[in-house]
């Protein structure tokens, strides 16, 4: 068992959680970097301030990926960096630095895979209304243009957002993310509306404008319900409860994955939702399905199911004492990445690339020096044998992007949870590679032959 020739193996990261230079060369303010500066929003009133100063340090940090093996990086755009109002004047400066780091990365052999959004929302066009004003689509298609004509000569895999429904759900339905808002579910459902319109305005422009050919793909959380056996009918049943849109929230999936890859809104989720159905005008699902190159599923991990006795979907409740992610909480269950392909593959027929997935874990520098972070090799490498069987099972996946390459700034957790595969100490900004960091090296290397698939 292995994983195809010319499969990309890299890591992720996003602009906010890394960058720092915060008030630096004329960058304009984010949605995050006010909401920061709300009592209480952030863990101990953390700030993506500095975060890991990447800003200043990118060279060294790209010098870090190559001696890692690292092929591919994922890597976020600050929207408000490059065009400090949102739209109109473009800041050199700020459009300077993502030059240098495309440039940077490609002279180390490292393939940049840039993401347009992933969260750190202008605040001038908050200001203006943010995603519920009608004009918003716009402003974010007047944004890709102006990447893609920047850097299109050198970037071939772009994506237009990261996780919209958790940028959605948690920035303005629960105020618990920037910008911190809390709208009622029709809002919420007409801002999900015209964030999907943006994502195909971009995906227009970014085929338009590019000088070369260009990968599109977009970045849906895409956590998975997966049967609690292989019989048949707990896997119809998993099916029909990943895709099932009956729960009054952003986070569910065919509401968001089936327009932009269907180019229709699901019939029972037209239903639930009933009088907060968005206005869809004459156009709109047409703009919103563009043809996308590669489906990017952030899957960390996901929840069992079983046909009752009516053959309907019924959670299956994790026995006491099941092994979780140390600081978040989180089920490690390594078969979401078998069944999350599969199902998507299904569904969508588009090729599966894995834009995020790693651990949670509280390391520290031990005495010899040295992180050792045994439970995150682990973590990985079950779920990297999972991915491999969902490969050899037919689904089409074509890559596999770590989440994340460093300890970062962790949104509303601030710098209290560690999920990289280097550490970071914030106080000195020194970087030491971890043991999962080397073992993921050899991973590469092989091409996945290092898994023990026993």
């Amino acid at each position: 068992m292995g994983f195809p020739e010319g499969f990309t193996w890299g890591v992720a990261a996003a602009s906010y959680q890394v960058e720092g230079g915060a008030y630096e060369d004329g960058k304009g303010l984010s949605v995050w970097d006010t909401f920061c500066r709300r009592p209480g929003a952030v863990w101990q009133g953390h700030t993506g301030d500095v975060a890991c100063d990447h800003y200043h340090r990118y060279r060294e940090d790209v010098a870090l990926m190559k001696e890692l093996g690292v092929r591919a990086y994922r890597l976020s755009i600050s929207w408000p960096r490059v065009l400090p109002d949102g739209t109109g004047r473009v800041n050199p400066k700020g459009l300077g630095f993502y030059e240098r780091l495309v440039d940077e990365l490609r002279g180390a052999g490292i393939e940049p895979w840039v993401t347009l959004f992933h969260w750190d929302y202008p605040e001038a066009l908050f200001r203006r209304g943010g995603w519920l004003n009608p004009e918003s689509p716009e402003w974010f298609a007047g944004y890709a243009r102006v990447m893609t004509e920047a850097l299109s000569d050198r970037v071939t895999h772009w994506m237009t957002l990261n996780e919209p429904q958790v940028f959605i759900e948690l920035g303005h339905r629960t105020g618990a993310h920037a910008p911190g808002i809390r709208l009622t579910m029709g809002e919420v459902l007409q801002a999900s509306h015209n964030v999907m319109l943006a994502h195909g305005k971009a995906v227009q422009e970014i085929r338009a404008a590019s000088r070369s050919e260009s990968r599109v793909g977009f970045a849906p959380a895409a956590g998975p319900a997966m049967p609690a056996t292989e019989g048949e009918a707990d896997v119809a049943a998993a099916r029909a409860a990943l895709f099932a849109v009956n729960q009054p929230t952003a986070f569910n999936h065919a509401w968001w994955m089936d327009p932009v890859l269907l180019g229709s809104y699901p019939e029972d989720g037209l239903e639930f939702f009933g009088d907060d159905v968005p206005r869809v005008a004459e156009g709109d699902m047409e703009t919103i399905c563009q043809p996308l190159d590669f489906f990017g599923a952030n899957i960390y991990n996901g929840y069992r199911v079983r046909a009752g006795e009516d053959g309907r979907p019924e959670a299956v409740p994790l026995p006491v004492g099941y092994p979780m992610t140390t600081q978040g909480d989180w089920p490690i269950t390594p078969e979401c990445l078998y069944w999350g392909p599969r199902f998507y593959y299904e569904r969508y027929g588009v090729p599966i690339v894995i834009t995020e997935n790693g651990h949670q874990n509280p390391d520290f520098v031990m005495l010899d020096g040295e992180v050792h972070d045994p439970q995150r090799i682990d973590y990985l490498h079950r779920h990297l044998l999972e991915l491999g069987r969902a490969v050899e099972d037919g689904v089409d996946v074509r890559g596999y992007l770590q989440w994340t390459f460093m300890d970062n700034f962790e949104w509303a957790y601030g710098y209290r949870i560690r999920v990289g595969l280097v550490y970071t100490d914030f106080p000195t900004q020194r970087r030491v590679p971890k043991d999962s960091a080397y073992w993921y090296r050899d991973v590469i290397a092989s091409n996945g032959a290092a898994l023990s698939f026993e």
